[in-house]
């Protein structure tokens, strides 16, 4: 999730764990900080664009490396600021503060690696985007009233919790729902692998992925609708140039992180691999340049990222009628 989310949930849990033992404002001070320490595994430079995007949320949000620096990251805290009588509360509280970060992390489809270092693979429910005012609103309300000092401040704080919390539970529940409906939609068809995941910034419009034999299929389901039917659109998946570049390591990574979700193209003289996890037809977050025609062909060893994002004012006009159940075509 963004970092405002990180911030705004960290301070609501140091709130509700730490709650009179000291000041509201020490408390979000140190929940705000300890939620975001997670990210800054950012300013690693791994080397190229490709590794920095599959090497973030690894060790960093790791629950075993995590749990224990907690104890270490929460006796400091006590001891700085002198309350080592409440060094326990210190300690639970950075400890669910830093694990409930990679946990959020792993509702959305990027995918977080929470199982190091028994296991690299990357998890994502996909259940939510990145970011969601719905989910932080809750959250900055709840904890902004509490620090207003009022008598019943720490049940703002805990009501911004459950209602968060329970948006997430609405999340898992309508991707559920749509993926039923895209499996009937796709009934009759051979499909490999299948992705929904929210729209950005909402849990009512939704794009569903089908990885077939043929290319990959992409549809929108909106909650809105007035038919239960996901009306998908066929795409080549650039199958004919996986030969080229099959045994090219920074490919071979993508295809993993991706869960098979990526296509090959070709673009002038260059070979792009993108996720089709992260954006929508044709505008992709994380692409990268791997190859170039040469004589022979020139294998890149450090990719170079060729993202394209789509014109914002256009996306969020498409996205807010299709939201509301038009069928308006996605813009290309």
């Amino acid at each position: 999730m963004d970092s405002v989310s990180q911030i705004a949930l960290g301070a609501a849990v140091t709130v509700a764990v730490m709650g009179r033992r000291t000041a509201l404002w020490k408390a979000a001070a140190w929940g705000a900080v300890c939620g975001t320490l997670p990210d800054l595994d950012v300013l690693i430079d791994h080397g190229d664009a490709l590794s920095n995007m599959v090497l973030h949320r690894a060790d960093s949000h790791a629950l075993f490396w995590l749990t224990l620096i907690a104890p270490l990251l929460g006796t400091v805290i006590a001891w700085l600021q002198r309350e080592r009588q409440h060094l326990r509360h210190w300690v639970l509280a950075v400890w669910l503060v830093l694990i409930t970060h990679p946990l959020l992390d792993f509702m959305t489809i990027y995918g977080t690696q929470l199982l190091r270092p028994f296991s690299s693979e990357p998890l994502g429910l996909g259940s939510i985007f990145v970011i969601d005012p719905l989910y932080t609103l809750p959250l900055l309300i709840g904890t902004g009233i509490a620090l207003r000092g009022r008598a019943t401040a720490l049940r703002w704080n805990a009501a911004g919790l459950l209602a968060s919390t329970a948006y997430l539970a609405w999340g898992l529940a309508a991707q559920q729902h749509v993926t039923e409906i895209a499996r009937q939609s796709l009934a009759g068809q051979p499909v490999e692998r299948l992705l929904v995941t929210p729209s950005p910034l909402n849990t009512v419009l939704w794009r569903v992925v089908a990885i077939t034999p043929e290319g990959y299929l992409e549809g929108f389901y909106s909650l809105l609708d007035a038919q239960p039917v996901v009306r998908f659109e066929a795409f080549d998946r650039g199958t004919s140039l996986l030969p080229l570049v099959a045994q090219h390591a920074p490919v071979a990574t993508l295809a993993s992180f991706s869960d098979g979700f990526y296509k090959l193209e070709q673009r002038g003289p260059s070979i792009v691999i993108s996720d089709l996890r992260m954006g929508q037809e044709p505008f992709y977050v994380f692409a990268f340049e791997v190859a170039r025609h040469a004589s022979p062909l020139q294998l890149l060893a450090q990719p170079e990222p060729v993202g394209v994002r789509a014109d914002v004012g256009r996306g969020l006009r498409w996205l807010w009628h299709r939201m509301l159940g038009e069928p308006v075509p996605s813009p290309r």
